[in-house]
């Protein structure tokens, strides 16, 4: 069924023509789509009233399809009748799809960032020998820090590890997360083109933090990020 087919199944859809498995198609469409939302809201004072007429006892028959064009147009002249108010409503929802992932992103990028009003600190460096690149994002918390890792230039496949170092020398593992084979943010790949973004907290105070070291679980060093 395609785009153009479902935006008019909206009548047999209110009318209750449909197959099982065209219904469900359209249910799927209609999740997604304001415009037939709207038409489908219109049908269904006509549908009620078609439904009144059959009457108890006669025999239900699927409408001809000179009906359902007639219908539609009716809709049509019903909706131009009183569009301006409702295309202001269409337009404002439209919109609205529109800008979601625009939001999603946004809140993203803010939490990468540290969260709400940009981190704290920020600690970036690229290690000259191993080539990857790491950064910390650190926003204070009243249980101590909390820390937005990024992670770049990361081949794979390996287990690392995130420790945070104490300006007393002491070492804290953080968290360790596993590396596919394509790897994360690999610098011409099609399919490792994105960095690692990771959410994290330590128990120690911003003003208690030495660095940060990445490694793998076998301790082999990756990238230091010290303040």
């Amino acid at each position: 069924m395609n785009l153009r087919e479902q935006h008019r199944d909206v009548a047999a859809y209110a009318l209750g023509v449909l197959g099982p498995a065209d219904a469900f198609r359209f249910e799927e469409h209609l999740s997604e789509c304001v415009l037939c939302a709207v038409q489908l809201s219109d049908f269904t004072p006509i549908a009620s009233a078609l439904s009144d007429l059959s009457g108890p006892g006669r025999p239900e028959q699927p409408p001809a399809p000179r009906l359902l064009e007639r219908l539609l147009h009716e809709v049509a002249l019903r909706r131009r009748n009183s569009s301006r108010r409702r295309l202001r409503l269409v337009a404002a929802a439209a919109a609205l799809i529109v800008a979601l992932p625009a939001v999603a992103v946004g809140l993203a990028g803010d939490r990468t960032a540290g969260g709400k009003g940009g981190p704290d600190e920020r600690i970036a460096a690229t290690d000259s020998a191993t080539g990857v690149h790491g950064a910390v994002d650190l926003r204070s918390a009243d249980w101590g820090t909390s820390v937005a890792l990024r992670m770049a230039r990361l081949p794979g496949p390996r287990t690392c590890v995130l420790v945070v170092v104490g300006k007393d020398g002491k070492e804290h593992t953080v968290t360790t997360w596993s590396v596919p084979d394509r790897g994360y943010g690999i610098p011409g790949s099609s399919e490792a083109a994105d960095p690692l973004d990771v959410e994290v907290g330590t128990a120690l105070r911003r003003e208690e933090i030495g660095g940060f070291e990445v490694r793998t679980v076998r301790g082999e060093h990756l990238v230091s990020l010290a303040r």
